[in-house]
């Protein structure tokens, strides 16, 4: 399983954004992050519960605490943007 680290893009698994892609913006202490879809995905800036994430492999190069607008920078740097904009797909 991925690390859950500052920069990491999650996948929310509970909530009315379950589904819907993010980034850790920083660590609030072991139970707890704060995440954003830095004006890309519709995920709202908010602390998380670890347990209704799920970290995916990929990293974005941001700074603890960075704001939207340097989040999108480095999703455009990665060239993530339509990827995070996208909600996770479920088969059945």
């Amino acid at each position: 399983m991925a690390a859950i680290e500052v920069g990491r893009v999650i996948v929310k698994t509970a909530g009315r954004e379950a589904l819907m892609k993010a980034v850790i913006v920083d660590l609030v202490d072991q139970n707890f992050v704060l995440i954003s879809g830095g004006g890309v995905s519709a995920v709202k800036r908010r602390r998380c519960n670890i347990k209704h994430i799920r970290p995916l492999d990929t990293i974005i190069s941001i700074k603890r605490g960075a704001k939207d607008d340097a989040i999108q920078k480095a999703l455009e740097k990665a060239d993530l943007l339509e990827a995070i904009k996208e909600p996770i797909q479920i088969t059945v």
